[in-house]
């Protein structure tokens, strides 16, 4: 799964499907920023920017801000924090204006928007040994392709990928609660099993091929770039039968119809009986508490679904420093504190993420697993458990854009609906996604 299915915070989601458009807006020269310097001095006023976090957060956040300045008392932190609607866009329209803050909150798109054009100090360069404190894959995250050893980001918040899935339907299905699938064929095979018995009653998966992609090929063994990241290579025969067995799946009822097409509300169709996987996120199985309990009652979480390769999607956030801010002891410090271990446990505990600090996933609180019974409390415990020990691999590159997923979903949805055969909507979706790489390169 990719990010769209992995959302950590009710609201945190980036909504920025327009990087050509925000890119195109210009940013020339960034590239030559000039580099802050270190003082050898925490101090100075420096501003840091969130993303949707207020009110639900404006405690904790202050909190921790309240605390970075009692200890570094000639360091000062302005707060801002700024809707997700146009985040993209209000990034572009700083940069051109000067105006970033010192440290800002990135997800996948935001991050590539900034790092690609130069405008994010290289961390690894700051602290190199700061890489160690972190869970294995999530300080690599931050690299970019051809850019060597350089890490541009400190990693903050993560969500691991789990599997959901509804038991009372799976026996329905003929199929044993505590077997759920482990691969994305087997996934799929259950998903046939599963329309084949519901006789239209309920279906098995959300179509949403946006938040399958580049997950599900990735965990095939697709290969998504060449090696050098320059160039998209997923035309291949293992993507195409991917996007042959959906439309099959499609046709045998084992998605709503209405899901190929738009997301839906997937909380209302598991929470009603009528979906037998849901979204793979720990945040949902807490929101199914709440919202449904009956269906929660007979909700049970899982490993995610991993493929041969044993990778795990994960929806990440960062901390980027201005590269040139004018207080960068101040900038790192303070990145630094948010992202360390105590401070991402306390954030852990008050939503549904996970820490990407090493010492505080080994927190006691994400390895206990209660008696078992209790769905969101074992939903900690194993996304903690495949952070701790599974591969990142099936992160989406910094390169799969929001818009090089629109236009690959765009054709597998023709494929799905027969208006084109799979081969040629995989040829045409690596095209197009290719064209939009080169052309992202050239700005």
């Amino acid at each position: 799964m990719t990010r769209a299915s992995l959302t950590g915070i009710a609201g945190a989601t980036l909504l920025a499907g327009a990087l050509l458009t925000t890119s195109a807006c210009g940013t020339g020269g960034a590239g030559d920023m000039r580099e802050g310097t270190r003082t050898g001095k925490v101090a100075g006023t420096i501003t840091f920017r969130t993303l949707q976090l207020k009110p639900a957060f404006t405690a904790y956040v202050q909190g921790v801000i309240d605390a970075f300045e009692a200890e570094y008392p000639d360091a000062e932190v302005t707060w801002e924090d700024v809707p997700g609607d146009g985040y993209n866009e209000k990034l572009v329209a700083d940069a051109q204006a000067g105006a970033l803050p010192d440290v800002v909150n990135l997800s996948t798109d935001s991050f590539q928007l900034l790092a690609d054009r130069g405008m994010l100090a290289d961390v690894a360069r700051l602290d190199g040994a700061r890489a160690e404190e972190y869970v294995p894959g999530a300080w690599e995250q931050f690299k970019l392709p051809g850019r060597g050893e350089g890490v541009y980001a400190y990693p903050w918040y993560v969500t691991p990928e789990i599997l959901t899935y509804n038991t009372e339907l799976f026996e329905k299905a003929g199929l044993d609660p505590a077997a759920p699938p482990t691969g994305v064929e087997q996934f799929f095979d259950y998903a046939e099993r599963i329309a084949a018995a519901s006789g239209g009653r309920y279906a098995a998966f959300m179509a949403d091929p946006k938040g399958r992609l580049p997950g599900d090929w990735q965990k095939m063994g697709v290969p998504i770039l060449n090696e050098s990241g320059d160039r998209f290579t997923f035309d291949t025969d293992t993507a195409v039968a991917w996007v042959e067995r959906m439309k099959d799946l499609y046709a045998k009822g084992a998605m709503p119809k209405e899901s190929l097409l738009t997301s839906g509300d997937i909380n209302q169709l598991y929470g009603g009986g009528k979906l037998v996987f849901g979204p793979g996120s720990p945040g949902f199985v807490r929101d199914i508490k709440r919202n449904a309990p009956q269906v929660y009652a007979k909700t049970r979480v899982a490993g995610a679904v991993t493929g041969t390769l044993g990778h795990i999607g994960v929806y990440a956030q960062s901390l980027g420093i201005r590269k040139d801010t004018e207080h960068l002891d101040a900038a790192a410090a303070f990145a630094q504190w948010v992202t360390n271990g105590p401070n991402q446990v306390e954030f852990s505990k008050q939503a549904t993420i996970f820490p990407s600090h090493a010492q505080g996933l080994a927190d006691p609180y994400f390895a206990d697993r209660g008696d078992g019974t209790d769905a969101e409390t074992v939903a900690r415990a194993v996304g903690a458990e495949q952070l701790r020990t599974a591969g990142l691999d099936a992160n989406t590159p910094v390169q799969w854009t929001n818009q090089v997923g629109d236009a690959v979903v765009r054709e597998v949805q023709k494929a799905v609906t027969g208006e084109q055969d799979a081969r040629t909507a995989v040829r045409r979706a690596h095209e197009e996604a290719n064209r939009l790489l080169a052309q992202a390169v050239r700005k």
